[in-house]
């Protein structure tokens, strides 16, 4: 068992693909913990989703044994998701270390979640490293860069270290920089055992599994501890260390990560960020930095087939068991049937579940228009939370309503300023200030409201910048907002499953193309059917479904034109009495056509 000044705990953090996985794979090569037989890309990459996408969605702990100058050194890795949508879990996995190995790509430089993971790191008071990744590139420009972690980080060029995960180059010198460069385990003299709970998953035969950082005391198999932030009790079944396969040892010390295994068997008993302690000795304060993690954007998750409803109900309890962070409750829709209003981290995270349940429980399923959490201020003074447009109230029962806004950092290369500008204005936000980059490129920090980025506003980041920009956020305040309800009348009645809660200035242009879209996907009827947007009893668009229409003049061949003129009056007469009582079946594709597009 390594001493406590022979552990590093460190991590990998980085922009999405920038290569942390790929010099995770070199790592664990260079210390021989995976034998080259069993060498795969992306080793630690568990899921297809990661591999094909290149991202990391949970983060997986590996302990390695490294011997440096004729001494062994038990460096401990996690390898963290690098997307904004789980800062939260990125910010418990740099608690649970000494040090962070800051990776850049050497062509593409510094982008938006470089910035904001390094400040998450500077925030915890961790020892970075900066490594250039990917030097081996034809359009590598290493000194440019270095520049640039000087200019931007205020880190010293000199402490760089020059890689590539590929082909292996500089990972020598990484190991010789954690060993040498990065602390030994803090605040291990803490008289009680105190446990990080970094992340969770959920195993069908051992139940909940927590990834764990021992900062002081020792935790044996059976012994009693307790959950501080939860108060939950309960006795360790298993302990262990990530090798990177799941290895159980007798006990652990201070310093140590790897997991733990205990009765309990829902993962929503698990808060990620809680201290573990024991129960025979208490510790009297937690670890800093717990908070809950609340979802932030909603959506209506329903079954193509209303068959297969319970299915989607068994995928969804399923994912929770290995997702905490996704929320669902039942909910039926007139237009849609059965299904569930889930709550997401963010649209990435969002996006992954429903990825998921089409390929793991083999769903076809449509969602509806995503939504945030908006604060409703009625007339009485009380206050609600309004996470589905169907239950905002009625616009003489509503004092304010407050909308979620978020603090966008956008890096961009330097001609498309006016065209990102243009974009930020036009989903209602402003730009606070600019930063310079380099010669080629510029920071923006701007301030939007949630939910104007939530269908194509990343999209059409990329399309500006032709691929080169990038976006990084973090939540900000609730500010007011004139926010309103646009409902969609077929044929008069309110279609539930295409409302959505949008600003007054856009609710006419979102409600003609909506009632646009329909006019071309609804099929004919017998009589003349409107499309209206409506928002309260304002009609604020309209477009008019013409009707099927017999020829009924058919058979007047020669003759008075009164005839003709009869028999079409006769068919009017028709199709009035016919609009009373008709009614308009909207069939299921309509419904996945306009939402898949709007």
């Amino acid at each position: 068992m390594a001493e406590i000044d022979h552990i590093r705990n460190f991590c990998i953090i980085a922009h999405v693909d920038h290569g942390k996985t790929t010099l995770s794979d070199r790592l664990l090569e260079q210390t021989r913990t995976v034998q080259q037989r069993e060498m795969k890309e992306q080793l630690l990459d568990s899921m297809d989703l990661e591999r094909e996408r290149g991202i990391t969605i949970k983060s997986h702990p590996v302990s390695m044994i490294y011997e440096h100058e004729g001494k062994e050194y038990l460096l401990n890795l996690i390898d963290t998701p690098g997307h904004v949508d789980f800062s939260y879990e990125v910010s418990r996995s740099l608690a649970a270390c000494e040090g962070a190995l800051l990776l850049i790509d050497a062509a593409q430089g510094i982008e938006a979640q470089t910035v904001a993971n390094a400040n998450l790191a500077m925030a915890q008071d961790l020892e970075i490293i900066p490594v250039i990744n990917k030097v081996d590139l034809p359009s590598a420009n290493p000194e440019a860069i270095e520049h640039q972690i000087e200019e931007i980080l205020a880190l010293p060029r000199e402490d760089t270290i020059r890689a590539s995960g590929k082909s292996g180059i500089g990972i020598q010198d990484i190991l010789s920089a954690v060993v040498n460069r990065l602390p030994p385990p803090r605040w291990a003299i803490f008289p009680q055992a105190r446990v990080l709970v970094f992340d969770a998953t959920y195993d069908a035969f051992k139940g909940v599994i927590c990834y764990i950082r021992i900062f002081s005391g020792e935790i044996k198999k059976n012994d009693e501890i307790v959950f501080m932030g939860s108060g939950t009790k309960t006795t360790v079944k298993e302990i262990g260390r990530f090798s990177p396969q799941m290895i159980s040892e007798k006990s652990m010390t201070a310093g140590r990560t790897g997991y733990l295994v205990t009765a309990i068997k829902e993962l929503s008993q698990i808060k990620i960020g809680d201290t573990i302690t024991l129960t025979s000795e208490p510790a009297k304060e937690p670890l800093p930095g717990y908070k809950e993690v609340r979802p932030m954007v909603f959506s209506g998750v329903y079954p193509l087939d209303t068959n297969d409803y319970t299915k989607l109900k068994t995928g969804v309890a399923k994912l929770q068991m290995n997702d905490a962070a996704l929320t669902f409750q039942a909910e039926s829709s007139a237009a849609l049937g059965f299904g569930f209003r889930c709550g997401f981290l963010g649209l990435l995270h969002m996006e992954i579940v429903q990825e998921r349940l089409r390929r793991e429980y083999d769903l076809d399923i449509i969602s509806t228009y995503p939504s945030v959490v908006y604060k409703v201020t009625k007339s009485d003074g009380s206050i609600i939370n309004v996470d589905n447009p169907l239950f905002l109230p009625d616009p003489g029962e509503i004092e304010q309503v407050e909308e979620p806004t978020i603090r966008a950092t956008i890096h961009t290369p330097n001609g498309c300023i006016g065209d990102i500008l243009a974009l930020v204005s036009e989903k209602r936000g402003f730009c606070d200030h600019t930063e310079t980059v380099d010669a080629d490129r510029v920071m923006l920090v701007c301030t939007l409201p949630l939910n104007e980025i939530l269908i194509d506003f990343n999209d059409r980041l990329k399309s500006i910048t032709k691929g080169y920009g990038s976006m990084d956020y973090e939540l900000g305040d609730y500010q007011p907002g004139d926010l309103v309800r646009l409902d969609i009348l077929v044929n008069s009645e309110p279609v539930d499953a295409f409302a959505s809660i949008v600003h007054r200035d856009k609710a006419a242009s979102r409600g003609r193309a909506l009632c646009e879209r329909l006019k071309e996907i609804l099929p004919q009827q017998m009589f003349k059917v409107a499309i209206q947007a409506s928002v309260g009893s304002n009609i604020v668009a309209r477009e008019s479904l013409s009707a099927l229409r017999k020829d009924v003049t058919a058979k007047c061949y020669g003759g008075d034109i009164t005839r003709k003129r009869k028999l079409l009056e006769k068919q009017k007469e028709g199709k009035k009495r016919m609009k009373q009582i008709g009614k308009v079946a909207i069939p299921q594709d309509a419904f996945v056509k306009v939402l898949k597009t709007s």
